[in-house]
């Protein structure tokens, strides 16, 4: 796959004038990526889930780089950068059609950086030969997805860390945007 996920020239400007660019994780975006994934459970999460949920959810995954680089190997991993730096992240199970994970840095959430790691994840599969997305998402993120088009076919209640937790499953239809 090509480094770069977008075609030449293209960016998403967030207000502030940062450009984002979005392409397959690098090595060093590792880092980051615990960064992000902590403070979006964290901090992004704070409405939906107890402090002693989030404490349990962030605790899955270490805040140790070598974790995240470890997962490299096992999803495709796509990034938002922003200067240099990991501000998003989404991790796609191909061969599943799968969306193992997405998250984006707290104070940067609701400015498309989601929707357009989702984008570029629902043409992958599609270029695949998936026509159908699947997710597990967490209570902060379902009401977006339903409104991207995506539908609930269940609810589940996970354990994390002796926390248990609510998230739904969801599935999309792939299609093609015409243009």
């Amino acid at each position: 796959m090509n480094d770069t996920l977008m075609p030449a020239g293209i960016e998403a400007q967030p207000p502030g004038g940062a450009r984002i660019c979005y392409r397959q994780a690098r090595a060093r975006d590792a880092a980051d990526q615990a960064e992000v994934f902590h403070h979006a459970v964290m901090q992004g999460a704070m409405s939906h889930y107890s402090v002693a949920q989030r404490e349990a959810w962030a605790s899955v995954l270490p805040r140790d780089a070598s974790a995240w680089a470890a997962r490299h190997a096992l999803f495709t991993t796509l990034v938002a950068d922003c200067d240099g730096r990991c501000v998003g992240f989404l991790e796609l199970d191909i061969p599943r059609g799968r969306i193992e994970t997405l998250y984006v840095w707290p104070s940067l959430s609701r400015r498309g950086i989601g929707s357009t790691l989702l984008i570029h994840a629902e043409r992958l599969l599609m270029e695949h030969g998936h026509d159908l997305a699947h997710i597990e998402a967490s209570l902060v993120l379902v009401e977006r997805l339903v409104r991207r088009g995506w539908r609930v076919v269940g609810e589940e209640w996970v354990e994390r860390g002796g926390e248990q937790l609510c998230r739904s499953r969801l599935e999309k239809r792939l299609t093609a945007v015409e243009t």
